[in-house]
């Protein structure tokens, strides 16, 4: 099955304004679990404690639970949310402003618990935070680089904004026929579970091709899983024929 996510504005050269506007057209119905954004609400959980279980050596490094967390591409705020529950300083970013609206807007009617970490919201480019010196203990792409021109000009921006010895995570989909059938074909035009046209299969990414991107960009794959639907819900396995996510350390 395919998840759905927003697109990241990485570079105002690198994103498709028509990419941003399809994106913002769900913008009103992101938070409901049962609309568009059900697969991604059904991942979200998995996905994020994921990442967050693999953030504990760097809470050890940094000596504090509390991290500060980028999240590109956050849309409405799923994933940033929950990062900022377990306890991050997170600033969610996008180049669609009207899921930024929704984010900030779910966050004002549901306001975090007071053990949480801070949470903002930024709708702008990964750029504008890179000129202003902008750098994060970790900085998380969710379903995000499938959607951009240049992955390995995005992967290297990611490094750019990731303190040295952090940690950046990366979830897309892998480019096999596998994934051709299930995640474009069967989830977009059989089963409608996404808007037709969410994603190109020609832009997935293999994760070898991931792992030497990161490489190029100065990082280290050190941790890889696949994500599939399994009846009824998403667990973590190791075929990641189809889903996957991926997590690197900036040296």
């Amino acid at each position: 099955m395919l998840r759905k996510h927003s697109m990241s504005d990485t570079s105002t050269s690198s994103v498709s304004p028509r990419e941003i506007a399809q994106f913002d057209k769900l913008a009103a119905q992101w938070w409901d679990p049962r609309g568009p954004m059900r697969p991604l609400h059904e991942m979200n959980p998995l996905r994020t404690k994921w990442v967050n279980d693999r953030l504990a050596p760097l809470r050890a490094a940094r000596g504090s639970d509390r991290l500060s967390l980028l999240d590109i591409g956050c849309g409405a705020g799923l994933a940033s949310e929950a990062f900022a529950k377990f306890g991050h300083n997170v600033l969610g970013l996008d180049a669609a402003p009207d899921a930024i609206k929704a984010a900030q807007r779910h966050l004002l009617e549901h306001p975090l618990a007071e053990n949480a970490g801070t949470l903002e919201y930024r709708n702008g480019s990964a750029e504008e935070l890179v000129s202003e010196g902008k750098k994060f203990d970790a900085v998380t792409a969710l379903e995000v680089i499938e959607h951009v021109t240049d992955p390995q000009a995005f992967l290297q921006l990611l490094t750019s904004l990731t303190k040295p010895g952090g940690m950046i995570a990366v979830s897309t989909m892998n480019r096999t026929l596998r994934s051709l059938a299930v995640a474009k074909i069967g989830a977009e035009y059989i089963a409608r579970l996404l808007p037709i046209g969410t994603h190109d299969w020609k832009k997935f990414i293999k994760p070898e091709e991931l792992s030497q991107m990161g490489r190029s960009a100065g990082l280290r794959m050190i941790d890889t899983a696949g994500m599939n639907y399994i009846p009824m819900q998403w667990r973590i396995t190791r075929d990641t024929s189809i889903n996957y996510i991926a997590i690197f350390a900036r040296d």
